[in-house]
């Protein structure tokens, strides 16, 4: 599958509730083929592992253009779909994120709803006229791109979560969102508040909710964020913890 507009129809149609999307996101080219090979019809980049391999903290704390190359990296390795985590957009007029996730070949994005330097909430309304603009600029481009609108209430601690989730969730399909990331939303009658009160869509986290569970519950997209990449780390600290008690117990 080459044509990028039929890579994003494909992403866009396995977003299924009650059957989900299930993506171990990744962070580079060798990532993105192992779990590709496992057979997961599409990937999804993860900002915090990206940014922590390139040596910078996340929440848009790494440099754009390295970001954005990691990104094209993953996607030259993968011949599936593959949606890309923009974090908040960098700062960039919409045509212009349009513009480089398309020139990169990501079929999708993460949009989040943080102003990552004061750390609260964008205005709802605002946030969704920015969505709305990426959706303008994409359809204006001919470039398809499935938007996963973020919706930040339990991480910035809101004071009702899961009504502000949906009321955002809400607002941000209507400006051409694709799917609602209630991000960190963890427990069970959360997550069925959601997938119900939302109209569209719902990305829930595998946290303590097993998949098979979230499919019931009405989820149709699941994210496992940094996890995958601070288990290949762990994977490697037990690797070379055992090659060093090896050399001391061979020096010994």
């Amino acid at each position: 599958m080459t044509d990028h507009n039929e890579k994003a129809a494909l992403l866009r149609e396995l977003h299924r509730p009650g059957d989900p999307l299930i993506l171990p996101n990744v962070w580079d080219a060798g990532s993105a083929a192992i779990v590709e090979q496992a057979g997961f019809p599409a990937l999804a980049t993860a900002s915090a592992a990206i940014a922590a391999m390139l040596g910078y903290p996340d929440h848009e704390g790494a440099p754009v253009d390295e970001m954005f190359a990691a990104a094209s990296r993953v996607i030259r390795a993968a011949t599936v779909p593959v949606t890309v985590d923009a974090e908040a957009g960098y700062g960039l007029p919409a045509a212009e994120l349009v513009e480089r996730l398309a020139g990169i070949g990501a079929v999708g994005c993460n949009l989040e709803d943080t102003d990552h330097e004061t750390g609260e909430l964008v205005p709802a309304a605002r946030q969704a006229d920015y969505i709305a603009a990426v959706r303008a600029a994409a359809t204006a481009a001919g470039t398809d791109l499935v938007i996963n609108a973020r919706a930040d209430t339990f991480i910035t601690r809101s004071p009702e979560p899961v009504r502000g989730a949906i009321e955002r969730g809400r607002l941000y399909l209507e400006a051409g969102a694709d799917c609602v990331y209630p991000i960190m939303a963890s427990a069970e009658d959360d997550i069925a508040a959601l997938t119900k009160g939302i109209p569209g869509p719902v990305n829930a986290n595998a946290i303590s909710v097993t998949p098979g569970r979230l499919a019931e519950l009405g989820v149709a997209r699941i994210s496992y964020g940094p996890m995958p990449y601070l288990h290949a780390l762990d994977a490697l600290k037990s690797f070379v913890t055992g090659l060093r008690e090896g050399d001391s117990s061979e020096g010994s």
